[in-house]
């Protein structure tokens, strides 16, 4: 028998993976590992008997964290090596107000392809688990202690590997464990349409941000390929349904690049996209990722497209870069080698 990672299983699957009568020794095994214990010999409620079965069929982690990295601005960035020497990074956030969000990854490199983007020159090389996924948040919490929200987006696509993101909330939001709350946590796609009808009609109800960068199609086909296959007025009708259907207001994300995209004419198009859709427009100024030829935009260029956004009525703010210093900053993924 391969063993289980059993941070992947809820309760009653613990049970029955393991063929455990008493079921409440389910709950108990959850509660355990949802409390971040390092080996199932620190479950000193359980049997000695049944430890032993778990130390045997079971492991507690399959993945370890294989090196720390800490930004002087407080954030934290963990590079992860999993069980087939493959490696993903996962970076801890602190906002003004103290409150820690755990920004994890979904898949071991991306197959999007933005031009603006580290992780994108990866390639793609698999999907994570659930059970992978729930580590990376367990891994920051040993770091950094209890987190506060959780975000999609690290590395990866991850509206390409939903099935294994639903089963990580699934366990994250367990009452009999960790307990997060749904609205705690965002989800963050580069506009994969069939992805977000799917997270509308299925749930769960996350909080959903997209990754724009320009509301030209030719432009946004250049920085974001996957622009081709899902156009622009298809995904402005993806994010309307979504709003309706949930009730839940939607991010706009746009990496800006210096000379690129934040002209006056930008400004307009981003209007004419939103219309009168309930969305909030986040900035971010492009972090420099080592090969890439794009130049980070003024302060004096932020600002001017902040202005004219407004001016457009548009609900704007530009995102305080964090962990640029260790390359965990946004786009800036897979930069070092672990």
């Amino acid at each position: 028998m391969t063993p289980v990672a059993i941070t992947g299983l809820l309760p009653d699957e613990i049970n029955t993976t393991f063929s455990i009568k008493e079921k409440f020794r389910g709950k108990q095994i959850f509660r355990w590992i949802s409390n971040g214990v390092e080996s199932f010999s620190e479950m000193t409620n359980i049997p000695q008997q049944l430890r032993e079965q778990l130390e045997k069929d079971a492991v507690l982690r399959c993945s370890e964290i294989s090196k720390v990295l800490k930004d002087p601005d407080g954030t934290i960035k963990l590079q992860i090596r999993l069980f087939d020497d493959r490696c993903i990074e996962t970076v801890l956030l602190t906002d003004e107000e103290d409150r820690k969000t755990a920004c994890v990854s979904c898949q071991v490199g991306c197959a999007m392809a933005c031009a603006f983007c580290q992780t994108g020159k990866l390639g793609f090389a698999r999907n994570l688990t659930a059970a992978e996924i729930v580590e990376e948040f367990f891994h920051l919490e040993k770091i950094a202690g209890k987190l506060d929200n959780i975000v999609f987006m690290g590395m990866g696509e991850p509206m390409l590997n939903l099935p294994e993101i639903r089963k990580a909330i699934q366990v994250l939001s367990h009452p009999e464990g960790r307990n997060l709350s749904v609205r705690r946590i965002t989800l963050s796609t580069s506009g994969v349409i069939s992805g977000i009808y799917d997270l509308a009609d299925n749930g769960p109800e996350l909080r959903l941000a997209v990754s724009l960068t320009a509301a030209t199609q030719e432009l946004r086909e250049k920085l974001m390929p996957i622009a081709k296959a899902n156009p622009l007025p298809e995904l402005s009708k993806a994010i309307r349904y979504y709003i309706e259907k949930t009730g839940r207001r939607c991010t706009l994300e746009a990496a800006l690049l210096g000379g690129v995209n934040t002209r006056k004419e930008d400004a307009a198009a981003m209007k004419a996209f939103v219309g009168d859709m309930p969305v909030h427009i986040n900035l971010i100024p492009w972090n420099p990722v080592e090969g890439l030829e794009y130049k980070e935009p003024s302060v004096a260029e932020c600002n001017a497209f902040i202005k004219e956004l407004k001016r457009l009525s548009l609900n704007v703010t530009q995102r305080t870069r964090r962990g640029r210093k260790i390359g965990g900053a946004c786009g800036q993924l897979g930069k070092t080698d672990a």
